[in-house]
C-alpha cells in the first residue's frame, strides 16, 4: 500500500517517519512546495531505515502530483500558520484556498484514496477537502480527537502517577478550546475517572486538555508535531490493518447527535473503508448543550468558507 503525506513540516515530517517506522505500507511520499524540503526529509527518514530496522520506502517530492499517484490514502498536513496582524477569517481563507487545491490534485491522480486532514482549523478545513472532492463522507475526514484524547488521557496519568495504557476516554465537539470531553465516558481500567481525582482537579485537566494546543505555541513559539504526527500515523494504521478500531475523528455528520451537514469530533470505527460506522452515543441535557454550543462555532466557520464561492 501507498500513503502520501502532503505537507512536509514538522507534521508532515515526523508522520512519515512514524508510518514508515512502523511498516504498515511499501510506500510514503512526502510532497511540499518547498523544492529540497521533502527530498532531504525523505532521504533522512530512509538513511534511518538500517538502525530503525525498517523496509518501507520514502521518497520526498517538490511539487509534482504524479508521485502520488494511486495513493491508497493521502495525508494533508499543508497550510501557513497565523502570521502576527493575520485574523482568523484571513488564516481560514488561506488554509481554505490551499486545501482546496491540494485536494484537486489528490482526486486527478489518486480517485481511489481515502483523505485525512491535518491541516488547521481542522474541522472547517476536512469540510473543504470533502466539498472539493465529492468524495463519500466514510473516506474524507480529520484527525482531532485522537490527538485531544491523547493529550486528555496524558495529564490524568500524570495525575495519578499511572500509565497513560490504563486510560480510556471520548472526546466530542471541534478540535480546539470546544472540545467536550466526557467525564462519564473516561474510566481507568474500568474505574470510573471521577472516584480517583477530584472534581475540581479534572475541571483543570480539562480546562488544560482544551489548550493543550495553545500552551504548546507558548513554550516553544510553534505549533506541537510530535503527538499529533503519532495520532495522524495511529489512524492511518487503523485503516491499513482494517482494525476497526474506535476514535474519535472530525466526521461529516448526516443526524448524528442532531446536526447536519458538519464535520465534527465524534466516535468511529476506523477500518479499510475509512470511517466504518459513527456511534452515536445518548448524551445528557449538559453534554449535548455542550456539543450542540461547539457545533455552532465549527457551523459560522463553515458558513465563512461557503461565502467565499471556493467550490
Amino acid at each position: 500500500m501507498k500513503v502520501s503525506i502532503i505537507g512536509a513540516g514538522n507534521v508532515g515530517g515526523t508522520c512519515a517517519a512514524e508510518i514508515a517506522e512502523r511498516e504498515i505500507v511499501e510506500e510514503v511520499i512526502l510532497l511540499d512546495i518547498h523544492e529540497g524540503i521533502p527530498e532531504g526529509k525523505a532521504l533522512d527518514i530512509w538513511e534511518a531505515s538500517p538502525i530503525q530496522n525498517f523496509e518501507t520506502r520514502v521518497e520526498g517530492v517538490s511539487n509534482d502530483y504524479s508521485a502520488t499517484v494511486n495513493s491508497d490514502i493521502v495525508v494533508i498536513t499543508a497550510g501557513v500558520a497565523r502570521k502576527p496582524g493575520m485574523t482568523r477569517e484571513d488564516l481560514t481563507k488561506t488554509n481554505a484556498i490551499i486545501v482546496r487545491d491540494i485536494t484537486r490534485s489528490v482526486v486527478h491522480h489518486s480517485p481511489n484514496s481515502i483523505i485525512i486532514v491535518v491541516s488547521n482549523p481542522l474541522d472547517v478545513m476536512t469540510y473543504v477537502a470533502y466539498k472539493t472532492s465529492g468524495f463519500s463522507p466514510n473516506r474524507v475526514f480529520g484527525m482531532a480527537g485522537v490527538l485531544d484524547a491523547a493529550r486528555f488521557k496524558s495529564f490524568i496519568a500524570r495525575e495519578l502517577n499511572i500509565s497513560p495504557k490504563s486510560i480510556h476516554t471520548i472526546l466530542l465537539g471541534g478540535h480546539g478550546d470546544t472540545m467536550v470531553p466526557l467525564i462519564r465516558y473516561t474510566s481507568i481500567a474500568g474505574i470510573p475517572v471521577e472516584e480517583l481525582i477530584d472534581s475540581t482537579v479534572l475541571e483543570k485537566i480539562i480546562d488544560r486538555t482544551r489548550e493543550g494546543g495553545g500552551e504548546l505555541v507558548n513554550l516553544m513559539g510553534t505549533s506541537a508535531w510530535y503527538a499529533p504526527a503519532s495520532a495522524t500515523a495511529q489512524m492511518v494504521e487503523a485503516v491499513v490493518k482494517n482494525s476497526r478500531r474506535v476514535f474519535s475523528v472530525s466526521a461529516f455528520l448526516r443526524g448524528e447527535f442532531g446536526l447536519n451537514n458538519i464535520f465534527m469530533g465524534v466516535p468511529v470505527v476506523l477500518g479499510r473503508n475509512g470511517i466504518e460506522k459513527i456511534l452515536n452515543l445518548n448524551l445528557n441535557q449538559e453534554e449535548q448543550k455542550l456539543v450542540h454550543r461547539s457545533a455552532q462555532h465549527i457551523k459560522q466557520q463553515i458558513e465563512f468558507v461557503e461565502s467565499l464561492g471556493l467550490f
